[in-house]
């Protein structure tokens, strides 16, 4: 894998012309502003949307650019701190001078975040942090996302274990947003559905995020002698409890195994064959479960330049400059209330297929991927993923939330 800068402006696939055979744009570029965790236990999260993001901007500038002009991109690293995030994106719109904001990776951030958006006045559209809050109760008319949330997540989960035949539950996650609106968002789906399933109460574990020794909550959990377990857990996180779990004997106790967002690619290169068999993953996006021109082009792309297949938050970051020069063909400017209302409503085409933004929420009708791990996949240095259900965005999404108004 090819590994960039922590911080890196794109400047130079602005001056990418002269590679393709054309003159350098007399007008300003357009700049979109990118804030992803790119250091600390999740960085790789951050690096494969640089890389997302990179591959869609080189398509678009050799392409002829948006309205005649080029498009970079200045990254950040929000820290998966709300403050740190703050002021990355004030940097980003009073001194880098962006026309629209994308990015960020923590629930936790995003409920920081989301709040003081409307001060800067500039379009944001979340590719990855997924607490059902930024377009819930926390909504504004700058906000936008693209990606699967908790809720739509867990809804598919939810129906996976109906189906699994586990009737006792328990959960391990991240004390913060993300960990406790998963275990939450499951509860409610699964009760809906069975309404005889046992949720723990006492028996849940919740490490704080960038934890190092998960071993006392993988031993309280197996003590329960739960039936099933629901984990959100991601990032460096998960690989390190996925082999201190192995070490413990944890996946071989007989138990449904969910991982809530178990299928991101960084999290699989990393383990290998250490990601045991049998074991049901979510994803926002699965590589090899969409057929269809774009993502065949996606995938090919991002395989050719980065040695390894794109993770849902690459192709969250590519889609999210794609959407902006969507938007931006639409309202036939880069000022910034022309592309709020044109991303309102709007339908784009995505390696998932068709993807529209609600109006009511502007969140995006997507479904998550879910699937059974199987044999290795020798070639992408992956766990295959069997069984894989696609959920339907427009039938899994549940109706705008009455708090959110926009």
């Amino acid at each position: 894998m090819k590994h960039l800068p922590i911080r890196s402006s794109l400047t130079a696939l602005a001056v990418a012309a002269a590679f393709v055979g054309g003159p350098a744009q007399a007008e300003d570029p357009i700049r979109i502003g990118g804030i992803y965790l790119m250091s600390g236990s999740a960085a790789a999260y951050g690096e494969f949307a640089q890389q997302g993001a990179t591959l869609a901007i080189k398509e678009i500038n050799e392409s002829g650019g948006v309205l005649g002009r080029q498009i970079e991109a200045t990254f950040e690293d929000g820290q998966g701190k709300a403050a740190v995030a703050i002021q990355a994106a004030r940097k980003l719109v009073y001194q880098d001078k962006v026309d629209a904001l994308m990015g960020l990776d923590s629930s936790g951030v995003a409920q920081g975040l989301v709040p003081v958006l409307p001060e800067m006045g500039k379009p944001f559209m979340i590719t990855h942090a997924a607490t059902p809050d930024v377009t819930g109760k926390l909504c504004n008319k700058y906000t936008y996302r693209l990606s699967v949330n908790v809720d739509q997540n867990m809804a598919g989960a939810a129906a996976i274990a109906a189906d699994s035949g586990a009737t006792k539950w328990t959960t391990i996650g991240p004390d913060y947003a993300f960990g406790h609106q998963t275990w939450e968002f499951f509860g409610k789906y699964l009760k809906a559905q069975k309404p005889d399933v046992v949720l723990m109460q006492d028996q849940v574990a919740f490490p704080r995020f960038g934890a190092e020794d998960f071993t006392p909550f993988i031993n309280s959990v197996m003590d329960a002698k739960p039936d099933g377990v629901m984990i959100s857990l991601w990032g460096g996180d998960l690989v390190n409890f996925v082999r201190q779990a192995n070490d413990r004997g944890f996946f071989k106790q007989g138990f449904q195994v969910l991982v809530a967002v178990g299928a991101a690619t960084e999290v699989l290169a990393a383990l290998g064959d250490q990601m045991p068999e049998g074991v049901w993953l979510g994803t926002r996006y699965w590589y090899d479960s969409w057929d269809n021109p774009m993502n065949d082009k996606f995938v090919k792309a991002y395989k050719a330049a980065y040695g390894t297949p794109p993770s849902y938050n690459a192709e969250g970051a590519y889609m999210g400059i794609h959407t902006f020069k969507a938007a931006i063909e639409k309202a036939g400017s880069t000022d910034s209330d022309a592309v709020i209302a044109a991303l309102s409503g709007l339908t784009v085409q995505a390696p998932t297929g068709e993807l529209t933004f609600r109006k009511g929420d502007n969140q995006a009708l997507i479904g998550p991927t879910w699937g059974l791990t199987g044999p290795m996949n020798t070639a992408d240095k992956v766990r295959s993923l069997t069984q894989v259900h696609d959920f339907d965005g427009k039938k899994i999404t549940p109706p705008v939330n009455p708090a959110c108004k926009l």
